[in-house]
Order: structure tokens, then C-alpha cells, then sequence
């Protein structure tokens, strides 16, 4: 978990700002007809949020915002859980020129919702599985929004989760579809370490302990049992990990339509990692409004 460690905010790159900019040119692509009619006087808006849940995207609102002229004070730091039990909570207030608060709203509910959405859905994934007894890693997918990638595994992490893999160069995952154009699980691997050298781990998808057995004698990293049922993954991963122990270090990983219904039938601590889309992909948004002080 990222978060007791360190804000979150530092582990973003010096180009994340362009989406924003980005956004925004999306949004009002010319004039802004709203903001001729209510002018540039200075004015306050306060961000309410109006469901429970985990308050994620803190500096993407506030570049949003940022990049309007205005400025976001906050009542409730990044990570909080917010349960509006009794009408609303006051979240932050937002100053500037009236029409660039009107400018950013959109952008700034859009991506503060879909964010927080994310990170309560990858929470509650999180608890569910801490109180079945699991004590290894819970972890997300790329199954993400394209152009909105960054977001969703910035809410992740707030969430408490691994965000995983971000993209094809930062692991070499070999799924079936490698598998059958190169021909086979080792001849796979072996062009993977070719190519990936020392410091890429590469991962393989498999559905069998057959093809498990395969590509930890190959040098795979990280096997992925997939689509295995709940009492059929516990079974192949002990086998697994008996008949490997003290022959390859390798770590184990299963994946395909675990839910927040069903992912308790799946734990057991003879697998490493568990994967799931289902805590950033459909997840619903945290209700949030922005209104102007009046």
C-alpha cells in the first residue's frame, strides 16, 4: 500500500499536466459562451460530495483548477473515507474569477469522481479479501480508459491496491494469443528474455499446470492462473508451489472475472498476486457537485 508511505502526487511524471490541458481543449474546443454570460468577477465555489466514498484525485482537480487561475483549498486529505449519512459534506472550496470556475467544474467533478470511484471500488476489493484471510498482493489490470489510464491507477493506489502493469514496455506479459503465434510457451519466453535482458520480469498466462510447469522451466517470473474455478486454482497452486520449492523462484498470480461476489472462493496464500479489472473497469463514480457560494 502506497499510501502511508508518501503522497501519491509525487509519483506522477512531468508530462501528466498536458492532459489537462487536454481536457480542456475537448471541453471548450472555442468560445466559451457560459462564461461571456456570467463574467470574470472573483467569486467562491464549494465541492460537495454527495454518496460515500474514498476521496481520490486531489492533484488532478487541483491542476484542473490550476491551470483555470483558481485556486482549491481542502477540508479532507486525499484518502478519506467520506460518508455523507445526512445531505453533504463540504470538501474543498475553490477561488477564482466566476467564469473559470464554471470553465473547470466539468473537467474537475468528471475526473474527481471517476478517480474516487476507483479507489473505493479497489478498498472495499481490499478489506474483502484482508478479512477472508488473504496476505498477498490485490492488484488491478490494464483494462484501463484510454487517455485516462493515469487517473485510474493513480486510484488504485489510493485505493490501497497494486496498480500492476502500466503498459506494454513495463513488463513483458505473454498471454494466448503470444503463445500461439510464436508457437510455444518456452520459444515464447526465450524471445521475451532476449529481448527484455535483466531488468523487464516477464509473466505468463496459462490454463493448465501443465503450461505452468512449462513456463517456470522456461525462466518465467510470474505465472498467471487464469480463469481457474475457485477450489480448482487452490488445488493447482499447491501442487504448483510443492513441486518447485527450492528449484525456481517464481511468483504465482490468478486473474479472469474475480468480484467483489466471488473473489473470496479464489483466496489462498499459495497464490501472490490476485487481478482483478472488475475494482477500475464499470466501477460506479463518487457523487460530487461543485456550487457557487451565494
Amino acid at each position: 500500500m502506497a499510501l502511508p508511505h508518501g503522497s501519491p502526487a509525487d509519483l506522477l511524471p512531468v508530462h501528466w499536466k498536458s492532459q489537462v490541458t487536454a481536457w480542456y481543449a475537448e471541453d471548450t474546443p472555442s468560445f466559451d459562451y457560459g462564461g461571456f454570460v456570467v463574467g470574470s468577477a472573483p467569486r467562491t465555489a464549494t465541492l460537495f460530495c454527495k454518496s460515500p466514498g474514498v476521496l481520490a484525485g486531489v492533484p488532478f482537480f487541483d491542476e484542473i483548477f490550476a491551470q483555470a487561475g483558481c485556486t482549491v483549498s481542502w477540508n479532507h486529505a486525499e484518502g478519506a473515507y467520506l460518508d455523507p449519512k445526512e445531505g453533504t459534506i463540504a470538501v474543498a472550496t475553490v477561488e477564482g474569477p466566476v467564469r473559470k470556475l464554471l470553465l473547470g467544474e466539468r473537467v474537475a467533478l468528471n475526473t474527481l469522481s471517476r478517480c474516487s470511484g476507483v479507489a473505493t471500488e479497489s478498498r472495499a476489493m481490499l478489506e474483502l479479501v484482508r478479512k477472508a484471510g488473504y496476505t498477498g498482493i490485490l492488484a488491478g489490470t490494464r483494462k484501463t480508459t484510454p487517455g485516462f489510464r493515469l487517473v485510474e491507477k493513480y486510484g488504485m493506489l489510493v485505493g490501497g491496491v497494486d496498480s500492476h502493469r502500466h503498459d506494454l514496455s513495463s513488463m513483458i506479459m505473454l498471454k494466448d494469443n503470444h503463445i500461439w503465434a510464436r508457437g510455444s510457451i518456452t520459444e515464447a519466453v526465450k524471445a521475451a528474455k532476449a529481448a527484455g535482458g535483466f531488468a523487464l520480469k516477464v509473466e505468463v498466462e496459462v490454463d493448465s499446470e501443465e503450461g505452468a510447469d512449462e513456463a517456470i522451466a522456461a525462466g518465467a517470473d510470474i505465472i498467471m492462473l487464469d480463469n481457474f474455478t475457485g477450489e480448482g486454482l487452490k488445488v493447482a497452486a499447491l501442487s504448483i508451489k510443492t513441486r518447485w520449492k527450492g528449484k525456481k523462484e517464481f511468483l504465482l498470480e490468478c486473474s479472469g472475472g474475480l468480484t467483489n461476489e466471488n473473489v473470496a472462493a479464489y483466496v489462498n496464500n499459495d497464490i501472490d498476486i490476485i487481478s482483478t479489472s472488475s475494482i477500475h473497469q464499470g466501477v460506479p463514480h463518487v457523487d460530487f457537485s461543485l456550487k457557487i457560494d451565494h
